[in-house]
């Protein structure tokens, strides 16, 4: 699954669509090996946690500037969960997949 630059829901009411349990948006600026790296491992972990039940969009922050403060983004790669709220976030590479599904409130209980 490619990560879109804009989100797809299948509605145009900002709520995501019925089969989208999670909705994320990754931060990053530039495709440098960092941002390519978090976008490699976000995508991993949303497909081994929760195939078919996630969007992810990807946001380059050196082509959409103006979303870095409307999201209060201090640094990048940055994920936020945007839906289920709360909203949580975590900076970073996401390359630790525990403290990726933690921070981000993504743990699913059995």
């Amino acid at each position: 699954m490619e990560p879109s630059n804009t989100p797809e829901t299948g509605r145009n009411d900002g709520a995501p669509g019925p089969r989208h349990a999670y909705v994320l948006r990754l931060f990053v600026a530039g495709m440098t090996a960092r941002s390519t790296r978090a976008v490699a491992n976000i995508l991993a972990i949303c497909e081994e946690h929760f195939a078919g039940a996630y969007e992810l969009e990807v946001v380059n922050l050196y082509e959409r500037p103006s979303l870095a403060a409307g999201e209060q983004i201090i640094a990048a790669p940055t994920c936020v969960k945007a839906f289920p709220l709360p909203q949580r976030r975590i900076i970073g590479d996401m390359s630790n997949t525990g403290r990726v599904l933690e921070g981000l409130d993504l743990v699913t209980h059995a």
